[in-house]
């Protein structure tokens, strides 16, 4: 499932809670990956907000490293 399809087409930057929703983590997880790093986030305002192209590129690395070499 794709996530514009959650969301609608004209969402591009989701709040933390979208987020969460999307990647089925919690709220505090999504803040932890913004503060690693792990997760893009940008300041619109006051506001924190997530591209969702950013959550597609996680996802992507997670992917990644589980299609890594075996050990």
């Amino acid at each position: 499932m794709q996530p514009t399809r959650l969301l609608g087409p004209s969402r591009y930057l989701l709040s933390p809670a979208e987020a969460a929703h999307v990647l089925n983590v919690g709220r505090s997880t999504v803040f932890v990956l913004m503060s690693t790093g792990e997760l893009e986030s940008v300041h619109v305002g006051r506001l924190r907000r997530i591209p969702l192209d950013s959550i597609q590129a996680f996802i992507q690395r997670l992917r990644d490293q589980e299609d890594g070499p075996a050990q």
